[in-house]
């Protein structure tokens, strides 16, 4: 493990790392003003105030989540330090989504505003309010998922693992200004928020189980896919260990978008199934799938029947984890039994 004997050589370390020089860049297109007045609150006036120094905000995190790093670096609280890290970083996740949900309602109102024929200067003024509130929440946000997207790149370097969270006009003579400004604010946002999270490009569908242990099986399936398929998009199971987890650190350090489809735990035991059904829904032209539950087989079938390409792995096509001779633990004999459907 590399060390440093101080925080100059440990920022020069994470400068390298995680390319400063193109964070500086993405700083910059997030922290933007669409306006030098704010408003995070209806009933509040309209203030000058102006989004923080992108280089300051950018140095702020990384100091944070390094200096984290350094204090517990050989102590006894080092193996808690990427729990720490993590929470850091989460909570960024956590106050862009509250923004977001600010965000939407604002968006909801301005929708209902504009498609209301009401000449009056009232009128006009609730709108451009409403527009300036959302407009406002809009650069908040983007400004917190770059600082939390900036944490999670250190939180990748410092752990190695990468982060996840816990938990997506034509004028009439009758329109005002004001409205017109509106129509062309929600259509601009829509069209972002679509693509954001509905990223376009061909789909590979990824699934396994909770316990494998050879990434270099599963790197070289997806380098072999990502090199026939370089614009795909990865869809996972979503799971936080075993083979997930190792498809995100590759998609992580490939830059591959990732679709991560969690469980809904209020269908019960169909859960599983049904997204399974979700993920075929998708048309993917690949697949790959390693040896897990019933669930893993299942997709598997579904992938054959529908005549998509796959690589499928069985837990016995893994290097042995432990030298010859030793004790297989349960999760490998359990593997042994289904293997049978790979």
């Amino acid at each position: 493990m590399q060390t440093f004997s101080n925080f100059a050589d440990l920022a020069s370390f994470i400068a390298e790392e995680t390319g400063s020089t193109d964070q500086a860049s993405t700083y910059a297109h997030a922290f933007i003003e669409h306006d030098e007045r704010a408003k995070l609150s209806i009933v509040d006036e309209a203030e000058v105030c102006f989004m923080p120094d992108p280089d300051q905000a950018r140095a702020a995190v990384e100091m944070v989540m390094t200096t984290l790093f350094d204090v517990l670096r050989d102590t006894r609280l080092e193996p808690f330090a990427a729990d720490l890290a993590w929470g850091f970083a989460n909570s960024f996740h956590v106050v862009a989504k509250r923004i977001e949900g600010r965000e939407d309602d604002a968006a909801r109102e301005l929708g209902e505003l504009v498609r209301i024929s009401d000449p009056s200067e009232i009128h006009a003024t609730q709108v451009e309010d409403t527009r300036l509130l959302c407009e406002t929440l809009e650069s908040c946000r983007e400004a917190m998922e770059c600082m939390r997207d900036h944490a999670a790149q250190v939180f990748h370097v410092e752990t190695g693992r990468p982060f996840s969270t816990t938990r997506g006009s034509r004028v009439s003579s009758a329109t005002t200004a004001s409205q017109i400004e509106a129509r062309d604010f929600l259509a601009a946002r829509a069209a972002k928020r679509r693509e954001a999270h509905a990223p376009t490009g061909p789909v590979v569908i990824f699934s396994g189980g909770d316990t494998w242990h050879d990434h270099e099986l599963l790197y070289k399936a997806l380098d072999d896919t990502f090199a026939r398929i370089p614009s795909m998009i990865l869809a996972t199971t979503a799971q936080h260990r075993g083979c997930d987890q190792i498809a995100h650190a590759w998609a992580a350090s490939r830059g591959v978008a990732t679709v991560r489809f969690t469980l809904n735990r209020a269908m019960g035991k169909r859960a599983g199934f049904a997204r399974n059904e979700q993920m075929m829904n998708l048309k993917p032209v690949h697949a790959v799938i390693c040896e897990g539950s019933g669930l893993q087989a299942n997709l598997l079938t579904k992938v054959r029947e529908a005549g998509v390409p796959y690589h499928a792995f069985a837990a016995s096509h893994q290097q042995p984890a432990f030298p010859e001779g030793a004790p297989a633990v349960n999760g490998q004999r359990r593997f042994a039994r289904r293997g049978a459907a790979f």
